[in-house]
């Protein structure tokens, strides 16, 4: 009986953990996915910094002395790109920290869940082993019962012996 609850309390931890694994992993998956988009983002701020850097050095104005409309427009337009760039990564940064904060709102959630279906093992194998004690008693009582019945049994047999023996005897004696 007791090696039968524990094979049930066995399997069913390995079902629900096999169930929580799959979630963990895609969990993880979408969070290392967020991760490299960031990650792509900011190489792409990188670059679009250097080429910011680049067109603030040029200069194709009279003798490359002076900085023209053009230029200074790209310069702009290039800038405004790495803010929208920014603006990119903190949106993506932002659903990076909710996936993270959902992963452990839902690692909490399965702490708790796991925590309880632990305590109610541990609740069922002490009530099982409490029952299995009491069983345990009870036979020892039975037996011990039976023991004093078998010697009030062996006592009579002893006495319905002697007393037999003792009136074959006597009544051996009576006729000779």
């Amino acid at each position: 009986m007791k090696r039968l609850s524990l094979f049930l309390v066995f399997l069913m931890g390995m079902l629900f953990a096999g169930k929580s694994q799959t979630n963990i992993d895609s969990d993880s998956i979408s969070f290392e996915q967020q991760r490299e988009r960031i990650n792509n983002l900011l190489e792409e701020r990188s670059r679009r910094f250097g080429e910011f850097d680049n067109s603030l050095r040029q200069k194709t104005g009279v003798f490359g002395i002076f900085k023209r409309k053009k230029d200074m427009q790209k310069s702009i337009d290039i800038l405004r790109e790495i803010v929208l760039t920014d603006n990119h990564i903190f949106l993506e940064t932002k659903k990076l920290l909710d996936i993270k904060g959902h992963e452990s709102d839902r690692n909490e959630n399965l702490a708790t869940v796991y925590d309880r279906q632990v305590t109610g093992y541990m609740h069922t194998i002490t009530k099982l082993q409490t029952e299995n004690e009491k069983l345990r008693l009870e036979i020892n009582d039975l037996e011990s019962k039976q023991r004093g019945g078998h010697l009030a049994i062996l006592l009579l047999i002893i006495v319905s012996l002697a007393l037999g023996f003792g009136l074959y005897r006597y009544f051996k004696r009576s006729t000779a």
